[in-house]
């Protein structure tokens, strides 16, 4: 009985020494495939059995527009303290903050005091020194007063204008007006409040147009130009557009990028000043492929490429340089107007090695 074992211990060691090697014959009597030999006397122009099956597509570079991306902020296009000139007591009602302003509307007033007397008193001193003056005039003409006297009563003359220029100035500053359409950051002086030389009455913003503000690296700065079209999203939602306004020609010491100004429309002020964005600035367009990413690979020296099938059916690795990333795919440089990239396989062969490419249709 112990015999059975050792028949079927044989059997099955034959069976596996077949299979490993007499391969070929196995599958070409199981109806399979032919075995080489065969297969080669039978159509000699057929690839030797040493080929790699892989999967390749035909792909034609499109041009494809390129853009620089960075992160920036929203800022006012003009921002301004009010500050009064003058010391005195508002007598205007406040406005409140978010409050709309036109240009030269009032935003305080101070009271005047005796600024109304002074200027009166000036007025008055003017005259007097007009008479004066052309007294002197006439008398020196006749040659009955020096040309000293003269000088004396015209600069007198002089010194009471300036008085009079200076108390209407000074009336002037009573009153604090917006320097362009806007809206108040705060409120504006109390009623009834000091106001001292110097002291703010409030803060005015413009914020149609508003201003879109990044930094870019000095590598990328070459391709940005003015005008340009450009694209932002905001931190809080929303996607807006405008034109670059402003390149700087210098860089700041501590970071080494410059600064980009995108002027952006804002008519219904839905876009507040000190928003995160993330911009998007276009560039110069080039000619790229798109290819799957899993594609890509690396060789022996770690640069990033694609292997292609040449005329030859033979594998070549080729660098590239990676453009954008997709959901579709992987935009590239460094190939080719046309060029077959490996798409399935292209991890199990190296250069030099052919192939036998299955073609796929181009994304």
């Amino acid at each position: 009985m112990r015999i059975f074992p050792v028949i079927i211990a044989v059997i099955v060691t034959a069976f596996l020494t077949a299979l490993v090697l007499q391969r070929e014959w196995l599958l070409a009597f199981a109806g399979n495939e032919p075995p080489a030999a065969a297969q080669a006397e039978d159509d000699p122009a057929q690839p030797p059995s040493q080929a790699v099956r892989v999967v390749a597509m035909t792909s034609t570079a499109r041009e494809i527009e390129d853009a620089v991306v960075l992160r920036g902020e929203t800022q006012a296009m003009r921002e301004v303290d009010l500050r009064a000139e003058t010391t005195g007591r508002i007598i205007s009602e406040p406005l409140r903050r978010g409050a709309s302003v036109e240009q030269d509307q009032i935003i305080c007033e101070i009271d005047s005091g005796t600024r109304e007397a002074m200027l009166a008193e000036a007025q008055a001193r003017l005259a007097d020194a007009r008479i004066n003056y052309a007294a002197a005039d006439r008398l020196s003409q006749d040659g009955f007063a020096s040309s000293t006297r003269l000088a004396t009563t015209e600069a007198n003359l002089r010194s009471a204008e300036a008085a009079v220029a200076a108390a209407a100035t000074e009336i002037e500053r009573l009153t604090i007006r917006a320097p362009f359409a806007g809206i108040l950051e705060n409120d504006s002086a109390e009623l009834g409040s000091l106001l001292q030389a110097g002291g703010v009455c409030t803060t005015v913003m413009q914020l149609d147009p508003i201003r879109l503000v990044g930094f870019v690296p000095e590598t990328e700065i070459s391709r940005i130009e003015q005008g340009a079209m450009a694209g932002a999203r905001l931190a809080a939602g929303g996607q807006v557009q405008g034109r670059v306004s402003f390149i700087s020609r210098s860089a700041d010491p501590a970071t080494r990028t410059f600064r980009v100004d995108i002027e952006v429309p804002n008519p219904d002020l839905s876009i507040r000043d000190g928003q995160t964005a993330e911009i998007l600035i276009s560039a110069p367009g080039t000619k790229a492929h798109l290819v799957p990413q899993s594609s890509l690979t690396l060789n022996n020296d770690g640069a990033l490429g694609v292997r292609l099938v040449d005329a030859d059916q033979i594998t070549r690795f080729a660098p590239v340089s990676l453009v954008r990333d997709t959901p579709e795919g992987v935009w590239i440089t460094g190939l080719a107007e046309t060029a077959d990239v490996i798409i399935v396989g292209q991890e199990y062969v190296t250069d030099g090695v052919p192939v036998i490419p299955t073609y796929r249709e181009a994304q």
